[in-house]
């Protein structure tokens, strides 16, 4: 029998187990909810009425007992799957009516933790700050997400408060410790994020408070009080603590007991966070071009050691790797940063060698705050230090085409500056990243990789071996990058006042600014100290250098959302406006108002049939004048049939649609175009959700040409290619108040949202419409609206927002008397509780809707509620009744032709069967339901199916079999972003490596935005 000892329990994170070094599989949310509630009671009994209450609350079920000691009977039999039957349980046992979990000391996180955390508190009493600071990191990493992640029930939620509460405090005790240490400059970038997420937490303030003043920045400490105090303020009507109000008088006062002591070195940086800055280049560091008084490189490599034999290519010959020099010009007139600047430098060792990992800096930031400026200005800075090159590449990642670079793409070009010959470069992105990855082995190279999409874009441009710098750029904060390949991340923030005066400065010269210190403070402040408005504006008054500040001042205020203040460029310094008029002026006039038709359209691009809708015409003559647009440059043709405008070409075409179109004529081509994508996406509802009741639309008007469809992946591939245009139309269809539009469209869209998994653009558009629908009094429109929002919310899985919705829809459905919405909304009632956990609902209002859909002849309805009906008894472990419901639900939906649901319910068999060790029968239904799924296009069904079938492989004796739909549904997973990834690389990750697992990571799709 395993001994009690070998086991070790986590809490401080996902809920999991393992015995010696396997992790064991401890089943549903529901037994886990039974092992955390024994866990917390560190070794003391839980009464049968406390575990009961922890797994359902105020609610239990009638068989709560019986379900409760069949949960416990299998927690049994995975911590102890040799136990006799004979023989008494030694690890879960049962004390009176209820039972007890035998830990070890050192078996459960949680207990290592707050011993971890009561040491530290001794070493600090005892002076030893550095062993305190170091006791309460190793705490804290034994943390590994939110405590109890995934696990449900109200004792969850309250565990959950108060170990937040503890891994929090901890946090500050290990803050205070390095500030003690004198690592103020490293915990400021810790604590910003914090004191955001807890901006009425008093010590975390505190804590930035004296880090920033030791730091020097004095003014930056007095806003963080600043801004706790207003919080606290105005959302508990208190004045901070005595202890704050006294840290903030010190503070004004420049108390120097505030600084640490002289004597005090700081001590050395924790490995994996951004050491203090470094200024001018101390004795024996390398000079910033990198080279030393010799011409050899810092760390003594010479220039030549950039030029190695390069790999042999696939014929046999080797080729000699090229020096790549791309990046692009520095600024001349760069201006600040010099915190941030510092912060990056030290990145690098500080005596010029070469860095012993590959380095990552993640520059992030919103668009024109200077991400990219930065970035080449600092690469121009330490290039010297990377002899065998420097690459770049512009990822496209917000271009406003929409068309990111893939990595395939950007892994050609730089095998290409490389100089690898083309037909050379392998094919399949896996062997290209190998063959960049082998040219850059031992070679010190410095890769820029400006405006990133995500982490996934990134990951196959990383070099595989040490000495390398990587320097990306990007709006989203690639926490993907920092987490996984322990990238440095460092958000930009506005200009400081100083920084952004100083850029005036070196543009347009300190004089100028002199002679009108409160018109340039009024640029400053109307550009929000954003550097690319700073620069456009700078650039337009260099070109008027007669212009008095003052008038430059008062065009920015007057210029509202035009082209009027902001008419420069990095190489424009006349009149954008004038520029484009010139091409504009040259067009036909069917063309020219096309062209400004198009500035109506607030979506990243547009077809052309939707801009034959927008304008009224047929599609032929719509075709020609796109293509006049095209040949003059006012109108870029990115993709077959799909054409986008340049965001500055945008403004001009909305000024000219502004000026030269009636409010009249604008609002009715906004309703052509919002109509035909209308009726276009009704057209593609039956290909998608055949034999479910259509939503009822107004009559077509005789001018809209909807597309047509024939079958069911051409609908769906138009849904996907269209999705931001839909999402935006719904948008303007609510601001221009067509409110029927802006309900209905997410609405006949519903099919689709459910299909390809994007429950975010679902959840966002009928949210849209149903708050049209709400301000325009559409009782219809709201009805529908709610059951929308609903069903998106219940995919997000925020089952108690979802049931709410729905009892609001079910309460208007009466009120219209609209019998079919009613048993609709009723069986989604069902739906929503069974996933909420809350089975004795989730029968009530299933057999409610049942019966409702039987009266009315509902079969679309009568199937989905014999399904729910089903699950939820099977996952009461009433298998005979779910055997019986769901083998009617087949009958009924085959016959309605309800193909979804019944990839549902075949699925929902198959795992009856395996809980009921039926191997052969389970493995049959799933595959029948993989059928099913694939059939209709059902990528979210087929993953999770898919992700069954392997735990009966597994379950089995095949891990093999188990690897390989694990891996697929993985793909599946991964493409769509799909929370459930993680759950599987989780699975996979459990199984001993096979010889193609490593292959088998590289391959995973990329994770789409």
């Amino acid at each position: 029998m395993d001994n009690v000892n070998t086991f070790r329990f986590a809490v401080l994170g996902p809920v999991r187990v393992w015995r010696g070094e396997r992790e064991l599989d401890i089943g549903s949310p529901q037994q886990r909810v039974v092992l955390a509630a024994l866990l917390l009671r560190r070794g003391r009994p839980l009464p049968l009425g406390e575990l009961i209450d922890a797994v359902w609350g105020e609610e239990p079920p009638a068989a709560a007992v019986s379900v409760l000691r069949t949960y416990v009977s299998r927690l049994r039999k995975v911590l102890e799957p040799d136990r006799r039957p004979a023989e008494q349980p030694r690890a879960l046992v049962s004390v009176g009516d209820g039972y007890l979990l035998r830990v070890p000391d050192d078996g459960l996180d949680l207990a290592v933790f707050q011993r971890r955390v009561a040491e530290a508190k001794e070493a600090r009493a005892a002076g030893d700050v550095s062993g305190a600071a170091d006791l309460l990191r190793a705490a804290l990493d034994g943390w590994r997400g939110a405590a109890l992640t995934g696990v449900p029930g109200p004792l969850a939620e309250t565990a959950r408060s108060w170990l937040d509460e503890e891994w929090l405090a901890a946090l500050e005790a290990r803050l205070d410790a390095d500030i003690e240490l004198g690592r103020h400059h490293e915990v400021i970038a810790e604590l910003f994020p914090l004191t955001a997420g807890h901006p009425l937490r008093e010590e975390l303030c505190r804590l930035l408070m004296l880090a920033l003043y030791r730091s020097g920045r004095q003014a930056e400490a007095l806003a963080a009080y600043r801004g706790t105090r207003a919080a606290l303020v105005a959302e508990l009507g208190v004045e901070p603590g005595l202890s704050l109000q006294d840290l903030h008088d010190r503070i004004l006062a420049a108390d120097p007991a505030l600084m640490p002591h002289p004597a005090r070195s700081p001590a050395p940086a924790v490995p994996g966070q951004a050491r203090p800055s470094v200024g001018a280049a101390r004795s024996g560091a390398a000079p910033e071009d990198g080279t030393t008084a010799d011409g050899a490189t810092a760390g003594g490599v010479t220039p030549d050691d950039a030029a190695r034999p390069g790999p042999a290519d696939p014929h046999g010959s080797p080729f000699q790797p090229a020096r790549p020099a791309q990046l692009p010009a520095d600024l001349p007139t760069f201006a600040g940063r010099d915190t941030e600047l510092g912060l990056i430098g030290d990145l690098l060792p500080r005596d010029g060698s070469p860095p012993s990992t590959v380095v990552i800096s993640a520059i992030g930031g919103m668009g024109g705050i200077g991400k990219s400026t930065l970035a080449v200005h600092w690469a121009h800075r330490v290039a010297g230090r990377f002899p065998g090159g420097q690459l770049y590449v512009n990822l496209r990642g917000f271009d406003p085409t929409g068309s990111a670079l893939t990595p395939d793409e950007a892994v050609r070009g730089f095998l290409d500056a490389l100089g690898v010959p083309p037909m050379r470069i392998p094919a399949g992105l896996d062997a290209q990243v190998a063959l960049y990855r082998s040219l850059l082995a031992r070679r010190r190279v410095l890769i820029l990789l400006d405006n990133a999409r995500d982490t996934e874009q990134v990951r196959p441009l990383l070099p595989g071996s040490p000495g390398c710098l990587v320097i990306v750029t990007s709006r989203n904060r690639l926490t993907g990058l920092v987490a996984g390949e322990g990238a440095h991340p460092l958000t930009l923030d506005q200009l400081s006042p100083a920084e952004a005066h100083d850029l005036l400065a070196r543009r347009l010269g300190s004089g100028r600014l002199a002679a009108e210190p409160r018109a340039a403070d009024e640029i400053i402040a109307r550009c929000a100290r954003l550097p690319l408005a700073l620069a456009i504006v700078a650039a337009h008054a260099c070109a008027h250098p007669g212009f008095p500040l003052s008038a430059i001042a008062d065009e920015v205020n007057e210029s509202h959302g035009s082209l009027d203040a902001f008419t420069g460029g990095d190489d424009i310094t006349t009149d954008v406006r004038a520029v484009f008029s010139w091409s504009y002026k040259a067009l036909s006039a069917p063309a020219a108002r096309l062209f400004r038709l198009l500035g109506l359209h607030a979506g990243p691009d547009i077809s052309a049939p939707a801009a034959a809708a927008l304008a009224g015409l047929a599609p032929r003559e719509a075709r020609g004048l796109l293509a006049e647009l095209t040949r003059a440059h006012l109108l870029t043709e990115h993709f077959p049939g799909r054409y986008t405008l340049h965001d500055l070409l945008r403004v001009y075409a909305a000024e000219r649609v502004r000026v030269e179109e009636t409010p009249q004529e604008r609002d009715l081509a906004l309703q052509r175009l919002l109509t035909w994508y209308l009726h276009t996406a009704d057209a593609a509802y039956p290909h998608i959700t055949p034999t479910r009741r259509r939503i009822p639309l107004e009559p077509r008007p005789e001018d809209c040409r909807p597309l047509e469809f024939t079958t069911h992946e051409r609908a769906l591939d138009w849904c996907e290619t269209e999705r931001p245009n839909l999402i935006v139309a719904v948008h303007q269809a609510a601001q221009a108040g067509h409110t029927g539009t802006a309900w209905r469209l997410p609405a006949v869209l519903w099919g689709f949202f459910y299909l390809r998994s994007h429950v975010h653009d679902w959840l966002d558009t009928t949210r849209t419409g149903l708050v049209a629908a709400r301000g325009a009094g559409d009782r219809e429109g709201q009805a529908q609206g709610l059951s929308d929002t609903a069903a998106a919310l219940r995919n997000a899985g925020r089952f108690d927002e979802a049931v709410e919705h729905l009892h609001q829809a079910l309460a208007l459905s009466r009120e219209l008397g609209d019998r079919v919405a009613r048993a609709s909304v009723i069986a989604n009632l069902g739906d929503a509780y069974l996933h909420a956990g809350r089975l004795r609902e989730a029968v009530e209002y299933a057999r409610r809707g049942l019966a409702l859909d039987r009266i009315a002849g509902n079969v679309w309805g009568e199937g989905i509620a014999l399904s729910n009906l089903g699950d939820a008894y099977q996952r009461m472990g009433r298998y005979d009744e779910a055997l019986d419901c769901l083998q009617r639900a087949l009958v009924v939906l085959r016959a309605g032709g309800n193909r979804w649901v019944e990839g549902v319910t075949l699925d929902i068999l198959g795992t009856i069967h395996h809980r009921l060790g039926r191997h052969g029968e389970s493995v049959g239904h799933y595959r029948r339901a993989l059928a099913t799924h694939r059939d209709i296009g059902n990528r979210w069904g087929e993953g999770h199916t898919l992700g069954h079938l392997g735990d009966v492989h597994l379950d089995g004796g095949e891990p093999e079999a188990a690897r390989a739909s694990w891996r697929h549904a993985l793909a599946i997973f991964a493409e769509f972003g799909h929370p459930d990834a993680e759950q599987v690389r989780e699975r996979l990750d459990r199984l001993p490596d096979g010889p193609a697992d490593a292959r088998a990571r590289e391959a995973e799709p990329r994770r789409t935005a």
